[in-house]
């Protein structure tokens, strides 16, 4: 048991190193990580005391009891990283260094805490704060240790790549720095390897490609910010060749990364202003420098930190959202964190996490009057639905229409939209006979319905003496609350239906969209998401069906075995985040599914891992399932563009993302098969991926899922010129 411990303490530990190489270039991927640890020990002095600080940080940080997800992440650590970069830079390697490497590495810690708590209050990052400020006190205080001293490697530093790896490296090394470059290119590279206190081009190059192969957003901001600084120093009479030196070019490529795609969800707008901000740094690294120099100190990176936090947090006091998006979810990559946004907006996601409300009816009714309507709906009353029972020539009554029995909805059940405690019920007003109006009391019989804080829906027109339910009573979605009538202004039989935001019966209306209903469209039934009816439209809820609602019910704990041909047998586990969002953990191949179930639509939010296992075929199959056994409304989604990653295209769609997309993977499905038509037999699923490049449009994938008795039985998947089949083990 205690080797167990000490092992997974290790990994963590190892984990928490690595993700603090790869939060220099706003990563979390290994291989990056990897890259980042090697070229700095280019310098190996240098990578050592950076390798031995972050160390040293991290088992402080856990030792300390810090989150163990915020530590991993690096986010307490990478800090003591750049610390240990810079003394290792700096100073003469010692006993004396390396107590006070020590120190170093503990304080980076206590100041990244204090940074992260204080700056996360506002939804602010800490960034580097906490390394400028520890290296700032090492340098004012190293001056009182005879112990320590500065060292001189950076003016013989051909002797460490000798004591590295010896004349072949040295040789090397010189044919990297007399590469015929032009000075700006040769200078770009440099900058790069000067996040890692170095100054070659063989360290930037290196650390391109590894930036190429992350994210070619990035890169492309890294260059963009870069050549924007030269430009600028042309244009103002500066010294260009100045961006070389770690103080100045990258303050200007990080500064352009972190508004440009990774604070901020990738946009033309993000980017422009990215690129705006870029002589905003330039500027006070020349005034900050005027400022530290008095001390001996180092600018450092502190102008990219006043840049980045000043900007997000006026971004943060916009009264509106605008077009620039703060990244919701961070996935430490542009194109990921652009991507996720997209789908999840395109998809109404954001719905799942707001309070949702149905139609207040059961079966097809008719939208008489939408918002803005002609008749009644107008001004702070104009965000409002009237609905009406039609029949196939769209008469909404029997002949010969003089009695109100004559009328479709007349005394139909009105439901519940939701979960809600009755706020308000008026029940004294007669019906007016058809023709007749009562503008004195002109909501007629009427209930308010409390589902949320400033979220309160209103029935209103309905029939004396019809309710169900009583004042403070507690009502859940769909239950029966009274019955449709024509008390009030109503000329003839209908339901007012709005949403509002404080409890009055007269409250004025707001504006707010249906989680789902069936909208009927030339005899084909549509699902509409998180959308307002309009006027004329036939629409109804959605009929859930239990075998589906049971099948894909997976709640936390639940773990199922599944095997294929050609395949090594997988489990699944149903996990929750820290983040209370649900996923199946695939232990093989250490994969992630990420998931939400509402009761109505079971969806596939996000994937991470292998693209070969059983779990990512499941992804494909089931990537969003209407929970009903109506067979003929289709369901269709588009997937993330991170679903299929081996089209050639790719890197040029992730470079042009901000802008246009060329490429789409757009998801069809629907029950094809329910053997007895009453929901208890076995019901087939039937999907398919649709890809459409440059405006051609091919089938990739095609998928069969079988349920019986409640539970996942198979499924299939045509994918790569491949069938397979798996078998679930329940």
């Amino acid at each position: 048991m205690r080797k167990k411990t000490v092992i997974s303490f290790a990994e963590q530990v190892s984990t928490t190193v690595l993700n603090s190489y790869s939060m220099l270039f706003f990563s979390n991927r290994r291989f990056f990580a990897l890259l980042v640890l090697l070229v700095s020990f280019l310098n190996p002095y240098t990578g050592l005391a950076g390798f031995a600080a972050t160390a040293t940080a991290a088992l402080a940080a856990y030792f300390m009891g810090f989150g163990r997800d915020q530590v991993r992440s690096g986010l307490y650590t990478y800090s003591g990283l750049l610390a240990g970069l810079g003394m290792g830079t700096f100073y003469e390697f010692g006993t004396g260094f390396w107590i006070l490497l020590l120190l170093a590495s503990l304080l980076s810690v206590l100041l990244s805490a204090a940074f992260i708590a204080s700056l996360g209050r506002s939804k602010l990052p800490a960034l580097s704060l906490a390394f400028i400020l520890t290296l700032w006190v090492v340098i004012l205080a190293s001056g009182e240790f005879t112990a320590i001293g500065l060292s001189q490697r950076n003016i013989y530093w051909l002797n460490e790549m000798y004591a590295t790896g010896g004349t072949d490296l040295i040789r090397l090394a010189q044919w990297f720095d007399t590469l015929p470059l032009p000075a700006a290119v040769s200078g770009f590279f440099r900058s790069v390897s000067a996040i890692l206190f170095q100054s070659n081009i063989a360290a930037g190059m290196l650390l391109t490609i590894g930036l190429l192969f992350f994210s070619r957003i990035a890169l492309a901001l890294m260059i963009s910010g870069y050549v924007i600084a030269i430009l600028f120093i042309q244009l103002m009479g500066g010294y260009a060749g100045s961006v070389n030196y770690y103080n100045l070019g990258t303050n200007f490529m990080l500064v352009s990364v972190a508004l440009g795609g990774f604070y901020i969800v990738p946009s033309f707008r993000s980017i422009a202003w990215s690129l705006i901000t870029v002589p905003v740094s330039y500027i006070l690294v020349i005034a900050l420098w005027k400022i530290t120099y008095t001390w001996g100190l180092p600018v450092f990176s502190l102008p990219f930190c006043i840049t980045v936090i000043l900007f997000l947090y006026v971004l943060q006091l916009r009264q509106a959202g605008g077009k620039m998006v703060l990244t919701p979810v961070q996935y430490y990559s542009p194109e990921e964190n652009l991507y996720r946004y997209l789908n999840n907006r395109d998809r109404a996601l954001h719905s799942f996490y707001f309070h949702q409300l149905s139609l207040p009816f059961m079966g097809e009714w008719m939208v008489s009057q939408g918002y803005e309507g002609g008749l009644t709906h107008q001004g702070e009353w104009s965000r409002a639905l009237d609905f009406v029972i039609a029949d196939h020539e769209n008469k909404t009554y029997r002949f010969p229409g003089t009695r109100l029995s004559d009328y479709y909805c007349y005394d139909k059940p009105v439901l519940s939209p939701a979960d809600g405690t009755v706020e308000e019920i008026i029940d004294y007003v007669e019906d007016n006979p058809v023709g007749g109006n009562n503008t004195r009391q002109n909501w007629g019989n009427t209930i308010v319905i409390k589902h949320a804080e400033g979220i309160y829906s209103k029935l209103s027109h309905l029939k004396k003496g019809s309710f169900k339910v009583a004042r403070a009573a507690y009502v859940k979605k769909g239950d029966i609350l009274a019955a449709c009538g024509n008390s009030g202004r109503s000329p003839e039989p209908h339901l007012h239906f709005q949403v509002q935001a404080t409890p009055y019966i007269d409250s004025r209306t707001m504006a707010y969209p249906l989680a789902y209903y069936v909208q009927r469209e030339k005899s084909k039934p549509l699902l509409k998401t998180l959308a307002v009816p309009t006027e004329g439209q036939t629409v109804s809820n959605v009929i859930p069906g239990s075998q589906l609602q049971q099948a894909f019910g997976f709640q936390p704990g639940y773990c199922m075995r599944v095997k294929a041909d050609g395949y090594e047998e997988e489990e699944w586990e149903v996990r929750v985040s820290a983040y209370n969002e649900m996923y199946f953990y695939g232990h093989r191949h250490r994969d992630y599914a990420y998931f939400i179930n509402d009761g109505t639509v079971f969806c596939f939010t996000a994937y991470f891992g292998n693209q070969k296992s059983l779990l990512h075929l499941f992804y494909l199959a089931a990537y969003k399932v209407l929970l009903s056994t109506d067979k003929h409304i289709a369901v269709t989604d588009y997937f993330s563009r991170q679903a299929f990653r081996r089209h050639p295209l790719n890197w040029l769609q992730d470079l042009l993302s901000p802008f246009f997309f060329f490429m789409r993977m757009r998801y069809e499905g629907h029950v094809y098969q329910d053997d007895d038509g009453m929901g208890t037999g076995s019901i087939l699923l039937s999907s398919r991926a649709i890809a459409k490049t440059l405006g051609k449009e091919r089938q990739t994938m095609l998928a069969e899922t079988r349920i019986s008795q409640g539970k996942l039985q198979a499924f299939r998947v045509w994918w790569n010129n491949k069938k397979i089949e798996v078998v679930c083990v329940n």
